[in-house]
């Protein structure tokens, strides 16, 4: 029986409406409470980092020698995870003194990267992306069980080795500005969720120790915004930072490219919708590199584990990415930074064939 215009008026009772309305209201003002005493508690409210605040460098060009602006892209560190080189057949290893080595590895190879560009370090600055998957995180059960650390202290070795990487680059670029983007692996829940994603990351809470951590050296500028996406210029190139899990599907041919680039074209249509276009999209998740003009995926630390075998992905060498943006060509120069010397294949010995001998 169809519901009659008295039903509707029931359901529709604007004190009840209403009632739901302040209930909702309420809901919204607690979680913003809750993230404001989070952000005092630790000490970053007074920052402000959620908004960006760009320092002058980024966007005006004033050395006429230098190359540009450097960008490294750290992302997919996934920190605390072990892979077992007996169940990798010996293709790959990782553990905490391993990742803390290739971390080490990776910023000390892009200072040595752009000193070879330029020996003078005629650079205003490095951008450094933080793309979220910083730690392994236990959103899988055999994540959980076979983990070297719970995720806290995983959180707090990684804290105490980003700090001096960080002030490396500091010290080496002079300024250092780090957009902050959460990933999939560092969340506190099975489910991944769109509403407060970032005050439920592990990786969120590690960007504001570290933000506070560096709240006076004024040549560190930390943006970490509560969506799950960072905009930011350099000089007039438009970048844009995300993690790369909200694209899906993908097939055993092509593998990410076709969710990638279906997935850039829909983000890229609802940010023209709203007047914020950007020019280059900037993601890890996919533990792959992948450049275009549009976009560059990052690789990992972590490189090949025992689920890339098992599903017989292609090997990816653990790497991070570097390029150079130039005030007027845009990016004119980038490279994979690996985090390890490449391992050595054994010798194969080589077929001779004997040179046939005439007879006289």
């Amino acid at each position: 029986m169809s519901k009659t215009l008295n039903d509707w008026k029931v359901k529709a009772d604007p004190k009840t409406v209403i009632g739901k309305l302040k209930d909702e209201l309420k809901d919204a003002r607690t979680e913003a409470d809750i993230s404001g005493q989070i952000r005092e508690w630790i000490g970053t409210a007074k920052l402000g980092i959620s908004e960006l605040d760009p320092p002058k460098w980024m966007t005006q060009a004033k050395e006429a020698k230098s190359p540009g602006t450097p960008h490294l892209t750290l992302s997919d560190l996934h920190w605390g995870e072990h892979v077992d080189p007996k169940q990798m057949d010996g293709i790959n290893s990782f553990n905490l003194a391993i990742a803390r080595r290739r971390l080490r590895t990776v910023v000390e190879s892009t200072v040595a990267l752009a000193r070879v560009l330029d020996p003078q370090m005629r650079y205003p600055g490095i951008i450094c992306a933080l793309g979220g998957d910083m730690i392994s995180g236990d959103i899988h059960e055999e994540l959980a069980r076979t983990n070297e650390l719970e995720s806290i202290p995983t959180v707090l070795d990684l804290y105490k080795h980003l700090v001096p990487a960080i002030g490396l680059l500091a010290d080496a670029f002079g300024a250092v500005v780090l957009p902050c983007v959460t990933g999939n692996h560092d969340r506190n829940g099975k489910k991944i969720q769109a509403k407060n994603r970032h005050h439920t990351s592990y990786s969120w809470m590690l960007y504001q120790f570290l933000a506070e951590r560096f709240a006076e050296d004024k040549r560190v500028t930390f943006y970490v915004p509560d969506g799950s996406d960072a905009r930011y210029r350099s000089y007039d190139l438009r970048y844009l930072l995300t993690h790369g899990d909200q694209f899906k599907a993908g097939d055993s041919i092509i593998g990410p490219i076709g969710p990638i680039l279906r997935g850039e074209q829909k983000k890229l249509a609802a940010r023209q919708a709203v007047g914020q276009d950007y020019d280059v999209m900037v993601f890890g998740h996919w533990h792959r590199r992948l450049l275009d003009s549009r976009l560059r995926g990052n690789a990992s630390l972590k490189g090949h584990d025992e689920w890339t075998m098992q599903n017989n992905f292609k090997p990816e060498p653990p790497s991070q990415n570097f390029w150079i943006t130039h005030p007027d060509h845009g990016i004119i120069w980038d490279t994979p930074v690996y985090c390890e010397a490449r391992t050595k294949m054994s010798k194969t010995a080589w077929v001779s064939i004997p040179k046939k001998v005439t007879s006289t």
